[in-house]
């Protein structure tokens, strides 16, 4: 057996494997790349008229109005999310596991919505990607380990569509539309997989970096220069200090905000230990993740704690193995480059998601196939006495 018919082989059976897996995480992906686009429209309740030179209610204001709301909870934080925007207090946690917002008007604190994650569409289709909606100890190490072999099944793809020589790269390139119905799926299984591969590979690698903690720390040690990913260990305020401010949080907002520019989102987390830090960001760039500034604030100081880690400190500041890893779920989803980043993010993944079906769709055409009878001639045969 050669080479490329081993390579075959493997990728045949990678593809039984993998098929289903590949197919539900990557259309799952075409939904997920508009998600803040349909949301925007679906979800009147996350926008609100602005009223400029009015400044909205501070965190402890619109803090005290959401606990009535979800009065069985405690608040993790407050977002600020931009001009036009609802303000939103947020609750949640893991052990149960639930996830609440409370959309208000941030300059009269009017409760709009009280959101759950219970029933939410886009909330049932992130589970679909994360975890092929098994539990989550179970369907993450799976999406990881599909997502990993979908790498795999990529390159030798492409091993197998290198044409052997000029001739036969020509059909390589294009499909043929008017051939039979086998013709033009082998085409779209084998043309579109090499057009797509290069962003196929990019999707893929910044998937891992949530699926194995050895590939998230490879990359960042090969992208930051050799650095070692530090562990995420968040600051501790000074329980010895006496606390300066009643609502320290309203503090901390009013600090950001003075200095934040028209349109940023500011987010702030309410404290509820003595030791427990204020941690608090600016997003200069709202729809997307990666141009923050991240501090940590003393609760009974407010100074500014230092903290290692790439989601730490402010963006301008930041390495280049650091920024990369704070762009990565927007080079993920597409939000990288815009509307037209998350176009080309749905096209990429809605050919992903085709390839397992055009794939065994090949693979069931070559299992039957029709044999040609050949013609039958009737032979006269003389017999001589």
């Amino acid at each position: 057996m050669t080479v490329k018919k081993l390579i075959g082989k493997a990728h045949l059976w990678l593809g039984f494997v993998s098929g289903l897996g590949v197919f539900i995480i990557a259309i799952t992906g075409c939904i997920l790349a508009f998600q803040q686009e349909i949301e925007s429209v679906t979800k009147p309740y996350m926008h609100t008229a602005s009223k400029p030179g009015v400044t909205p209610l501070p965190p402890s204001t619109l803090k005290a109005i959401a606990v009535k709301e979800v009065t069985d909870k405690l608040p993790n934080g407050i977002n600020y999310p931009g001009t036009d925007k609802s303000v939103s207090v947020m609750f949640y946690g893991s052990d149960p596991d639930y996830y609440y917002q409370v959309f208000m008007d941030p300059y009269t604190g009017k409760v709009i919505k009280v959101w759950s994650e219970e029933g939410d569409f886009f909330h049932f289709i992130l589970h679909g990607h994360y975890y092929l909606w098994l539990p989550p100890k179970v369907g993450q190490p799976v999406v990881a380990s599909v997502t990993l072999v979908f790498v795999v099944m990529l390159i030798s793809g492409l091993i197998l569509w290198w044409p052997k020589n000029k001739a036969a790269a020509k059909q390589r390139f294009t499909v043929k539309w008017d051939a039979r119905w086998k013709r033009v799926n082998y085409d779209l299984h084998n043309v579109f997989g090499f057009y797509i591969i290069a962003i196929g590979l990019l999707l893929a690698t910044t998937g891992l970096v949530w699926g194995f903690e050895w590939f998230s720390k490879g990359l960042y040690f090969a992208t930051s220069g050799g650095t070692t990913l530090p562990a995420y260990a968040p600051p501790l305020s000074d329980s010895t200090k006496a606390a300066k401010y009643s609502e320290p949080e309203d503090q901390v907002w009013q600090q950001l905000a003075t200095r934040a520019p028209q349109g940023a989102a500011i987010s702030v987390s309410f404290v509820t230990g003595n030791t427990e830090a204020i941690a608090a960001s600016v997003n200069y760039r709202p729809g997307t993740y990666y141009k923050m500034d991240n501090y940590h604030f003393d609760r009974n100081t407010l100074a500014v704690l230092p903290a290692e880690g790439p989601y730490m400190g402010e963006y301008a500041k930041t390495k280049f193995g650091d920024k990369l890893r704070q762009m990565n779920y927007d080079i993920h989803v597409g939000a990288i480059l815009g509307l037209p980043g998350k176009i080309i993010v749905f096209l990429a993944s809605l050919i992903c998601a085709s390839l397992p079906v055009t794939g065994i769709c090949i693979w069931w055409g070559r299992r039957h196939k029709k044999i040609k009878k050949s013609p039958v001639t009737n032979v006269k045969v003389s017999m001589s006495a």
